[in-house]
């Protein structure tokens, strides 16, 4: 049976990232496949994950997704692993609300049944980290509370003393190790106090020594023996994406209401998929989507390519950090062109955040040069001190669009340092955005065929999307042969 479990802790800022990484990386070492996790909308430490264990990082959302749909996603990703390793976010209760588990790692541990090992940054304390541990061990009987792991121990005899602590107090809870205090296995922060894992890969000498230190001190054989509870027969096995292909005629969503004569088809359509450094934030699962609705995605870099991928029927720009790379961008003319090109002849186009600061017409108040983006949208952006938007969002189509119909129901998440200019009446809005039912307005601006918004969906929230764009661009590919015009560029 694959191992299992959730590394989560009291807040944030206990160390969990660098705890999780080093367990990835030790149990990499030795050799096993480990499957990473991150539980709610994160972008960043997935990057990471991936980079110590060579597997893409798959998001577990229980708020952005339905719970079957998290479940099949787990047990699909585990299935070919030795190991599974979910880090979580934030606190382990921390979601939307006071006391329910929504959008929290403890609910993404109810779902699964992964055993939760508690990180807890023990730094000036003693018996009072029993006492903590106690109070998250009995908070909620869903939620297995396997073990504890201290982090920034100060000394053997502090060890100690949280050892002997936590056996007077809570027995069956088993303690997994002891971590000492060392500031320069932190990972780094920098702009918007975020550093991806293209922006700082980690050297191979970092990742030995987080390596070493799991080994050093936790108990690896122990997290090992860590295994998902038996299935709960009240819940449902297997979510709509485990179902054979041509079983998938329609599926409604518990966001949505459906969308009627949805066909899945053979037939691959290419589909361009901006990642690289400037474009590198996407939820894992949208691309296995895409490709289960009949998608070939093809990965291509809007910093290094002058031209888009031949024989494409669509283009997917997803979220990232292009200021960082903007005068690469702004200087490759052939990439801009080509984009531009493609929405005027009315090929789909689906743009996320970063995606859409790109089809802007660049940014303000740059202090080297002028900055000038793709100018699909008449507008120019600019890059704020403080935090625009963080949080998670629902959004209804009020039109027809590439990734639904008028009426449907999406869900995502939003964080930027951001805002655009104000749009012209012109271009149509195509979402009504809502955080926790609280109307934020109009949204989703469409220009042709392009679809361009703030919010990071997370296509398993509706399981029409993929089908959606996937249909949208084969359509497109389709005339476009027909008329005998494959033409990507001018």
């Amino acid at each position: 049976m694959t191992s299992a479990f959730l590394i989560s802790a009291p807040q944030s800022g206990c160390g969990k990232t660098t705890v999780s990484l080093a367990i990835m990386a030790a149990l990499h070492r030795r050799g096993l496949i480990v499957a990473p996790f991150k539980c709610g909308p994160d972008f960043i430490d997935p990057g990471y994950h991936a980079l110590v264990t060579g597997r893409p990082s798959i998001n577990l959302d229980g708020w952005m997704c339905p719970e079957p749909f998290v479940r099949e996603t787990f047990r699909r990703h585990m299935a070919t692993a030795d190991v599974a390793v979910i880090e979580g976010a934030m606190g382990l209760f921390d979601g939307l609300g006071a006391s329910a588990l929504e959008g929290s790692s403890a609910q993404v541990a109810a779902i699964t049944g992964a055993a939760v090992v508690l990180v807890v940054n023990a730094s000036g304390m003693a018996a009072s980290a029993a006492a903590l541990v106690k109070g998250f061990a009995g908070y909620d009987p869903r939620i297995g509370l396997a073990g504890v792991i201290f982090n920034n121990i100060g000394s053997e005899r502090h060890g100690e003393l949280l050892r002997q602590a936590l056996a007077a107090a809570l027995p069956e809870v088993a303690l997994f190790g002891c971590i000492p205090k060392d500031v320069s296995l932190a990972i780094p922060s920098r702009h918007l106090g975020l550093v991806t894992a293209e922006d700082n890969p980690l050297s191979a000498e970092f990742l030995e020594r987080l390596a070493d230190l799991a080994e050093q001190h936790l108990d690896l054989a122990g997290l090992l023996e860590l295994a998902v509870k038996e299935d709960d027969p009240a819940l449902p096995p297997h979510c709509p994406s485990s179902l054979p292909v041509e079983k998938k005629l329609r599926i409604a969503s518990p966001h949505s209401s459906g969308r009627p004569g949805q066909v899945w088809c053979a037939e691959r359509v290419r589909i361009a998929v901006a990642r690289d450094s400037a474009f590198c934030f996407m939820y894992e699962d949208n691309l296995r989507l895409l490709q289960e609705a009949g998608a070939e995605p093809v990965p291509f870099s809007p910093l290094r390519d002058t031209e888009l991928p031949v024989e494409i029927g669509g283009i997917y720009l997803p979220g990232g950090y292009p200021e960082l790379y903007a005068g690469h961008l702004a200087a490759n003319g052939g990439m801009k062109s080509a984009i531009r090109w493609a929405v005027q002849r009315g090929m789909p186009v689906y743009a996320e955040c970063g995606g859409l600061i790109y089809l802007t017409q660049g940014l303000e108040d740059n202090a080297e040069s002028p900055v000038d983006f793709c100018g699909v949208f008449p507008v120019r952006t600019k890059m704020l001190e403080r935090r625009k938007s963080l949080g998670y969002r629902q959004a209804s189509l009020t039109a027809d669009t590439i990734i639904g119909v008028a009426g449907e129901a999406v869900r995502g998440h939003e964080f930027h340092y951001s805002e655009i200019g104000g749009m012209p009446d012109s271009i149509a809005r195509c979402y009504r955005v809502a955080r926790q039912g609280q109307d934020l307005g109009a949204e989703g601006y469409s220009v042709n065929n392009c679809l361009a918004s703030y919010l990071h969906l997370h296509f398993g929230s509706n399981p029409g999307i993929a089908p959606a764009f996937v249909t949208a661009c084969r359509k497109f590919k389709n005339q476009h042969n027909r008329a005998g015009d494959d033409e990507q560029n001018p």
